[in-house]
């Protein structure tokens, strides 16, 4: 038989918890305030707490440290309808042990109970519930869905620690946004956050950028540069787009993580630096491993802790939410305005594929067009024409085409296909002008073009091989 404590003001609550474990054969006792609980903890000394934040007079975090000095480093299970990143940050620094989000599952807290009494003092683990995870004074991660409070949760968790972390997502979700929440509730967080787009950077000079260069690499360089590891040491290096590291750079990266040395280019010993790397892809890395394009162990050290961010369209509920805080944000300073029922249903009815940087962008258009207080239905921007999440409205004329093509090189076989080579036929005929296209559009930028074709640089480079098309 363990002994529970429960301390909240909701008597409903307090009884169905108590009953619970009292069925699970525990002894239990009951406190409607944190002085209460604090009264009588040392007397009935507790195995367990299960503690509500909101309480009459002292909340329920602030009397964790008066508790845990009567009851020893006891686990405290946080308990709150009305949570947010900063309330599991300050539950995970004064020693809670986890998080229940109101209303909840019995058997959840049945379990999580259990976790906490088989556990041996793991203070430092909390998780969270609804609410917003402050990055920057504007820019706050907004959901009140099970799936944000999962990752709350996470950024809590990690946030304390100095393992890389790997978030994946599509794009849109606010991945770099959670890579800044990290740093912000970090003991890194008065020290430099660096982000740099591994995307937007030509494959010779990625190298040079996260490395630097030691003087005299080359008659111009008359003294030596910081790459981005070392203006990041003390601090977080955001490696965006991490599926576009070139081969050569990555061994040099995994060290970088691993031992915490770099070496600079033309350099001829290694530098220390103390970097908290956190990387971002919206890109699946899986397939890049197989076909050789990733290193394997740079994966592996990377996602040490991954976070994978929900799409908007799995996350309905956090909609409206987020729709209200950019409204506020692209009126501030100007009239009030508001959704109306219509408006914020027909939001909640589309499928978002840009996700929440798409809906931030609706709210803009619309709070620019309307003259009126309210927001219509009629003030957002068309839906696009989506395919698999993708717009098709574009390419109509194309696809035509190309279905006439198709049908006039199969109405000259035969039938058995023998000797066929259609799929080959078709990429060699239009894959030539779609490279060059996206080549020039670029100014000759394979990097830019290889992210514009959704294609890895060495698969863009061995595709223009094969074409003819490589110059060198």
């Amino acid at each position: 038989m363990s002994r529970i404590l429960i301390v909240d003001d909701e008597p409903a609550i307090a009884w169905s918890l108590s009953e619970l474990l009292r069925d699970g054969g525990h002894e239990v006792s009951i406190a409607s305030s944190a002085e209460e609980a604090i009264e009588g903890a040392g007397q009935f000394a507790p195995d367990a707490i299960l503690l509500d934040v909101r309480l009459p007079g002292v909340d329920g975090i602030s009397s964790m440290a008066d508790l845990k000095s009567r009851c020893g480093d006891v686990p405290i299970i946080v308990m709150t309808a009305f949570g947010n990143l900063e309330t599991a940050v300050r539950a995970v620094e004064a020693g809670a042990f986890d998080y229940l989000t109101k209303p909840f599952d019995l058997d959840e807290a049945a379990t999580l109970v259990q976790r906490a009494l088989d556990s041996t003092s793991r203070s430092g683990e909390a998780s969270t519930t609804a609410g917003q995870a402050r990055t920057k004074d504007d820019d706050p991660i907004i959901g009140s869905s099970p799936a944000m409070q999962r990752i709350f949760k996470q950024v809590a968790l990690v946030a304390r620690s100095d393992v890389p972390v790997l978030i994946t997502g599509e794009s849109g979700t606010g991945k770099e946004l959670v890579a800044r929440a990290i740093h912000l509730h970090s003991p890194r967080k008065d020290a430099p956050f660096v982000p740099v787009n591994l995307a937007a950077m030509s494959e010779a000079n990625v190298e040079v950028e996260l490395f630097g260069f030691a003087r005299g690499v080359s008659p111009a360089t008359t003294s030596a540069r910081k790459g981005l590891f070392e203006r990041a040491s003390g601090g977080t290096l955001l490696l965006d787009e991490i599926g576009d590291v070139p081969l050569p750079v990555q061994i040099k990266l995994l060290r970088a993580i691993e031992r915490q040395e770099i070496l600079p280019v033309g350099a001829s010993s290694t530098k220390t630096v103390d970097v908290r790397v956190v990387a971002v892809t919206s890109r699946e890395l899986g397939p890049l491993i197989e076909s050789g394009e990733f290193r394997e162990d740079l994966f592996f050290r990377l996602g040490v802790v991954s976070i994978d961010l929900p799409p908007l369209r799995t996350r309905g509920e956090d909609i409206p939410e987020l729709a209200r805080h950019f409204l506020q944000r692209a009126t501030a300073g100007g009239a009030t305005k508001e959704f109306s029922p219509a408006a914020l249903c027909e939001l909640g009815a589309r499928s978002w594929p840009g996700n929440v940087r798409e809906l931030r962008n609706a709210v803009e258009h619309a709070a620019l067009m309307t003259g009126s207080s309210t927001i219509e239905p009629t003030d957002l921007p068309a839906p696009e024409v989506t395919a698999g999440g993708r717009d098709v409205s574009a390419v109509e004329p194309l696809l035509r085409e190309a279905t006439r093509w198709i049908e006039d090189r199969l109405s000259q076989f035969d039938g058995d296909g023998a000797e066929a080579s259609l799929y080959d036929d078709f990429l060699q005929a239009v894959e030539p002008t779609l490279l060059t296209a996206a080549l020039e559009h670029c100014r000759g930028n394979r990097a830019a073009a290889a992210r514009l074709l959704g294609l890895h640089r060495a698969t863009l480079r061995q595709k223009l091989r094969s074409h003819g098309l490589d110059s060198g």
